[in-house]
């Protein structure tokens, strides 16, 4: 599938992966919505595409954790760029904690991000593709969701809703030629991965944001007729 011309919402799009995702589609001539709560991050991001590739952006400096604001800038980005052919709901936080010693604001704001977030954007950008006949939505989840681990309760528990979500919509909507793709990547070389602590490694033992962007748009460009419903992406050889 040829993607040039189409238009794209990437949300936590102003750095790491979602950085890289929004290179990757407009690289492919992908008219692209830039999300994020961080305006600054967005602009400079917006200005990297312009320079590089000529296409069409938009930024849209939002929480997707609010529902009536999220949906406003969906509806806003949907008529600058035209039309909406794919949404990739990227956004996400994580903190660690004991189920005990994790405070409940932040364990409700993981949720409310991770979850909600990907829930609200969905529910808004649907029937802008419904009205198209078709469309994509990619869902970032993490291999996290697939099994509990000690003080990661609240990431691991968003990211295994999201999981579900999308195997729920999946099921809805690949009638009305709407291919929705679940992407579970392992921890990834980002700022956010840094922040926490995690192990990065040397780049070649990691996974790096623009890996898991090549298999997304790989999956996208795949005849209509197929789709991938499931990709757990993980290090080849982890140090």
């Amino acid at each position: 599938m040829n993607l040039t011309g189409k238009t794209a919402i990437v949300t936590g799009a102003g750095k790491g992966i979602g950085r890289a995702i929004a290179h990757a589609l407009a690289r492919e001539g992908v008219k692209v919505a830039l999300f994020a709560r961080d305006r600054t991050a967005l602009e400079s991001v917006a200005a990297e595409i312009a320079a590089q590739y000529g296409v069409q952006t938009v930024v849209e400096s939002v929480d997707v954790a609010d529902r009536e604001a999220l949906e406003t800038a969906v509806n806003r980005a949907a008529q600058a760029l035209g039309s909406l052919d794919i949404l990739v709901n990227n956004a996400g936080t994580a903190q660690f904690g004991s189920v005990l010693g994790q405070d409940p604001a932040t364990w409700e704001r993981i949720i409310e991000v991770n979850l909600l977030g990907t829930y609200y954007a969905t529910r808004a950008a649907l029937p802008h593709m419904l009205q198209r006949g078709g469309g994509h939505v990619i869902n970032i989840a993490s291999t996290a969701g697939e099994k509990g681990a000690p003080n990661a309760s609240a990431y691991a528990a968003s990211k295994a809703g999201v999981i579900a979500f999308t195997e729920s919509l999946m099921a809805e909507v690949r009638k009305q030629d709407i291919r929705v793709i679940l992407l579970n990547p392992s921890t990834v070389n980002t700022d956010l991965a840094a922040s926490l602590g995690l192990k990065i490694g040397a780049e070649d033992h990691m996974l790096q944001a623009e890996d898991v962007a090549e298999v997304l748009v790989s999956a996208l460009k795949l005849p209509q007729r197929a789709l991938v419903r499931n990709l757990s992406l993980i290090t080849s050889n982890p140090q």
